[in-house]
């Protein structure tokens, strides 16, 4: 069998030419080499199409493997997904004016689309890959930050999880929640500070805080410096640890962290602060 680390590329072109022509624009062209780049970029799609290609033969011996089989039904289905994603992408894209269609040639944009469907060929969920496929929608149609936040973008998505991204929705919707408000918005019952639910928590909060995505509101001056908060009086203090699931300290997304949500939870976004 063909070794499956090389593209046949006459069935690589072909897989193209079918994807471009679900796409019924001027921009085929620009089309084709995005799909080419998201084609490339995933290990398996070689392998997958030689052994297309190899089970339509009249090679018995493959037809009647049953693991063979089941492989290359699984990752049909995987396919058939990656060329929706792909449409998807492709035509959300056409909506934008011509004006973007040099960037949709760049090979700066064309890497964004390589790493980003290595990402999105490795995300566990279909959430996950939605985020993918909005930030590099986004990504062709507007440059609003440097390239090199958008690959920073794409790490977040591969190393947080689902929940963390359920936090962050809660605070860019809910700006100066506390704790105990992302808390009952996600969970809604009460649990002890000693839980295993209270630990998680605390993990999520910690991760996105020393990730610089979330952080405690503080107040600024006019010059955008923050302002050291007043000394609290311990004259009162209490003898027990600040709750998991505090009510008191506000918190709200960094700047990177409302970039990171206009690219990856809108369709279309717009530069914040015109």
């Amino acid at each position: 069998m063909t070794n499956p680390t090389l593209i046949d590329t006459s069935v690589e072109d072909k897989i193209k030419e079918e994807l471009a022509a679900s796409v019924q624009s001027k921009r085929k062209r620009i089309f084709s080499k995005i799909f080419g780049a998201a084609l490339g970029s995933i290990p398996w799609v070689g392998g997958f199409l030689s052994a297309m290609t190899d089970f339509k033969s009249d090679e018995g011996q493959v037809k009647n493997n049953e693991l063979y089989e089941q492989w290359l039904s699984e990752h049909t289905k995987k396919m058939r997904l990656l060329g929706e994603t792909l449409v998807d992408v492709a035509k959300r894209l056409d909506d934008f004016p011509e004006e973007i269609n040099e960037r949709l040639e760049s090979e700066e944009y064309l890497d964004i689309v390589r790493k980003s469907f290595r990402s999105w060929d490795n995300a566990d969920t279909f959430d996950k890959r939605e985020l993918i496929r909005k930030l590099l929608t986004n990504a062709g149609a507007h440059q609003l930050v440097p390239d090199d936040l958008i690959r920073l973008f794409l790490d977040w998505i591969n190393l947080y999880h689902e929940i963390h991204f359920a936090v962050i929705k809660v605070i860019y919707q809910n700006p100066g929640v506390t704790r105990y408000d992302i808390w009952h918005e996600l969970n809604g019952t009460s649990v002890r500070e000693n839980s295993l639910e209270a630990d998680l928590f605390k993990l999520l909060i910690r991760d996105l805080s020393m990730g610089s995505v979330i952080r405690q509101h503080i107040q600024t001056d006019y010059y955008g410096n923050f302002m050291k908060k007043p000394k609290a009086n311990h004259s009162s203090a209490s003898n027990t640890m600040k709750s998991a699931f505090d009510d008191q300290e506000q918190y709200e997304l960094t700047e990177l962290g409302k970039q990171f949500v206009h690219y990856t939870m809108n369709e279309v976004v717009r530069k914040i602060g015109q």
